[in-house]
């Protein structure tokens, strides 16, 4: 009886649905995300227009009518899987990781719907940092882990780990930690990958190694400029948007493309002896020794951050290649990823059809909060190996 239900399609409620990054290989598997909330009404049309049979919510789910609307909607659906994906912004190591910012007490609504609704399974993910984080619950506060166990220990088996994107097939080390739920009256849980079942890392040379090399369009320039720059600028252009209209040239300041031509491969400009960033009045820029840092190229992408546009911002730039000009060894591609290079470094597919309304930082910030969607995939499928064992 078990089985013959389970043949039916997983049916999903995405909450901080962000723009469904971690939903695109959904249709690779047998689950299908059929209510999605997100409170950013931008990320909103940018996910109806991907998915446009799911229903999206609008708005925030500390409303009370939101979260009133998302209950019911997800308890007439019958939803089989919560996925939660609360904003890491207030507790990542990128941002200022303080206690009392109020994007951190998402999780307790999150909790909450969980327990209305009682679906089969839950996944909660966020970076590493949710474990060492706090929220106050009426007055007390509680690690997010401890909270997310006594709400709901019950009625659910709770498997917690912080895992490696790059050991599930994904080209980015990028840590995650998740806690999967499975209600206690069922017989297949959701699971880790076993250590056995861990492919080797995926390389930056590997996984977008083959892509055209691309010249940074310069901030303030004109066309002649432009070309006097860099002479190749079109024709590395044209040839990168023949392999997709993604893959074109971000747009830098010149002061951070000279110094980036001069650092190579795995290095940053911060320890250029001449060629160092600095500020617009001449002064030499003081940062972390992962900031104007190129990546390499024989090892999986670091790990990709909202701020993924910036040259100045921790680990975004291309890895390059060595030439020389005029008899100095310079280095191609002194620019961060292309769209369609995070999109691969993130395992979103190259089909993903990504609306042409939605501008750079919106689509580079919204990729750069995602869960990879390989991770999300491999978690399903296993699921579904289980139920036909």
């Amino acid at each position: 009886m078990l089985k013959n239900s389970l043949r039916k399609k997983l049916k999903i409620l995405s909450l901080f649905a962000n723009t469904g990054v971690a939903e695109s290989l959904l249709h690779e598997t047998n689950a299908e995300v059929v209510i999605a909330n997100e409170i950013d009404d931008r990320r909103c049309k940018f996910y109806q227009s991907i998915y446009p049979k799911t229903k999206v919510i609008y708005g925030d789910i500390r409303n009370k009518e939101i979260f009133s609307t998302i209950v019911k909607e997800a308890i007439k659906s019958k939803i089989d899987l919560i996925i939660a994906t609360p904003p890491c912004q207030g507790m990542s190591t990128v941002g200022k990781q303080d206690k009392f910012d109020k994007r951190n007490q998402l999780v307790y609504y999150a909790l909450e719907i969980i327990k209305k609704v009682k679906p089969k399974y839950v996944l909660i993910e966020n970076v590493p940092q949710q474990l060492k984080t706090s929220i106050s619950v009426n007055n007390i506060f509680l690690f997010i882990p401890e909270y997310i166990k006594q709400s709901l220990k019950n009625e659910y088996y709770i498997k917690d780990s912080v895992i490696n994107s790059a050991d599930y097939g994904v080209p980015q080390i990028r840590k995650r930690s998740l806690f999967l739920l499975t209600r206690k009256n069922i017989e297949n849980t959701l699971d880790f990958l076993n250590k056995s079942e861990f492919d080797k890392h995926i390389t930056l040379e590997e996984s977008i190694g083959h892509l055209p090399s691309l010249d940074p369009k310069i901030q303030g320039f004109s066309d002649k400029e432009q070309l006097n720059y860099f002479p190749e600028f079109e024709i590395k252009k044209n040839r990168a948007l023949q392999v997709s209209p993604w893959h074109r040239p971000p747009l830098h300041k010149i002061r951070h493309v000279e110094v980036m031509l001069r650092t190579s491969e795995g290095c940053s400009a911060l320890s250029n002896k001449v060629f160092y960033p600095k500020k617009a009045d001449g002064t030499k820029i003081k940062g972390y020794k992962n900031t104007y840092r190129r990546q390499l190229w024989n090892r999986p992408s670091y790990t990709v951050t909202t701020y993924n546009g910036a040259i100045c911002s921790q680990d975004n730039v291309h890895p390059g290649r060595e030439f020389s000009l005029n008899n100095e060894k310079i280095y191609s591609d002194p620019r961060v990823f292309s769209i369609l290079e995070l999109m691969i470094v993130m395992s979103i597919p190259t089909s993903w059809d990504i609306p042409h309304w939605a501008n750079d930082s919106l689509i580079r910030h919204s990729i750069g909060e995602g869960l990879p969607p390989l991770v999300l995939k491999k978690i399903v499928d296993k699921l579904f190996l289980k139920n036909e064992s």
